[in-house]
């Protein structure tokens, strides 16, 4: 790595947990937007067609983000101090 950071970057322990994610969450979006430069392991092109073949022997298995994002969320929050 050419400009290595510390891990964790300066400051990141004095985040809240939540702020932590946020931070996270804001690194991996700039990592996805440029993902057609990401490698892929020959392991994960055998997962990924593993996981295709799944879906479409049984497409009715699949839900909706959606739906899946609602659970975590609430789960998230059902874990939250009040």
């Amino acid at each position: 790595m050419a400009n290595a950071v510390p891990i964790p970057p300066p400051g990141f322990d004095d985040l809240t947990p939540e702020e932590k994610v946020r931070y996270v969450a804001a690194l991996w979006e700039r990592i996805v937007a440029d993902q057609d430069r990401l490698p892929i392991s020959e392991a994960q092109r055998a997962l990924i067609r593993q996981r295709l073949a799944a879906h479409e022997a049984d497409p009715s298995a699949a839900r909706p983000w959606s739906e899946v994002r609602r659970e975590i969320e609430r789960a998230i929050l059902d874990r939250r101090p009040r």
